[in-house]
């Protein structure tokens, strides 16, 4: 599966935006590949120009027998993190909707390197030479140039001591899947009131396609669509205004209330009239509570 040249080659040094994830160069933390051969990605890292990933990432087939144990660590990592809110994903699933059609990356520890606090959460597992410690799975879409980002989730969330996370870990494994697999367009789904969609703005400007799921089994689910974009992703670690999206979008009277199902119903409701397209500010997001009301976005008109 190695390329002739790859993108991380010739490499000098991290971004400096990427300081604070110190964590990224030793390379006893490095970026993974979980994708059966035939799945494999032509060229990676070759849409979106960035510097950020300088390890080689580590190949693992899902349909060898010898890598069940690093599937086993991703299937711990998944079950802990969404257990609680009773969303944790069957093995069938991650076989027959994820790992199969899709693409699953994220990033993995040299197990003889690994923190005491992420021991004392993943059962220990001999023979494993490498520990995943996040995954995101995307699965292209029959929409062309579209993928579909299925799961997310990483050790940070269970972890206790904040001071034993990875700074940015969630973000940089979504960041490296979008990257190296080239995705041009993402869509994904997340609650109304997360702090995951604090996360998810940051990858190119969030379109609303859909503000009320009774489909899923969280009816208050947000189904947004980004147009990915580098140039959003430096902004989720500096927090800085994207004066960008306020020169081309504008505020709507419209706002989503995460305690009121009635404001996102309404909105789903403009969305099938095709009153939109209708648009979330990362920023704003970013600058709020979880519980506060977000407003809604539009395209300027231009005259």
């Amino acid at each position: 599966m190695r390329q002739a040249t790859l993108p991380w080659e010739g490499v000098a040094k991290l971004n400096p935006i990427l300081q604070k994830a110190s964590w990224m160069e030793s390379g006893d933390i490095r970026p993974y590949v979980f994708v059966r051969p035939e799945n494999s990605i032509a060229n990676p890292g070759a849409r979106h120009q960035l510097d950020w990933f300088i390890h080689e990432p580590i190949y693992k087939n899902p349909l060898s027998l010898d890598e069940l144990p690093f599937a086993e660590h991703i299937y711990d990592i998944e079950g802990k993190a969404f257990g609680p809110s009773n969303m944790a994903m069957p093995r069938w699933v991650f076989y027959d909707c994820s790992v199969v059609p899709g693409f699953v990356a994220g990033f993995a520890c040299r197990t003889s390197k690994l923190p005491a606090a992420f021991r004392a959460i993943l059962p220990e597992r001999p023979g494993c030479e490498w520990t995943p410690l996040s995954l995101f799975i995307i699965i292209p879409s029959m929409h062309k140039g579209e993928w579909v980002a299925h799961n997310l989730c990483t050790i940070n969330s269970l972890v206790k001591d904040k001071s034993d996370q990875l700074y940015g870990l969630g973000f940089l494994s979504k960041a490296f899947g979008l990257w190296y697999a080239n995705v041009e367009q993402c869509t994904g789904f997340t609650q109304w009131g997360s702090p995951a969609l604090k996360l998810h703005s940051h990858f190119g400007y969030l379109e609303v396609v859909g503000a009320y799921a009774p489909v899923h089994s969280h009816a208050e689910t947000i189904t947004y669509r980004a147009n990915i974009s580098t140039a959003c992703w430096e902004k989720f670690f500096t927090r800085e205004e994207d004066m960008a999206f306020l020169e081309n979008y504008e505020p709507t009277e419209i706002m989503i209330d995460p305690r009121e199902q009635k404001s996102m119903i309404d909105l789903q409701r403009k969305i099938e009239r095709h009153e939109g397209p209708f648009y979330l500010n990362a920023s704003e997001i970013a600058g709020k509570d979880l519980s506060e009301k977000l407003t809604i976005y539009r395209p300027k008109k231009i005259f």
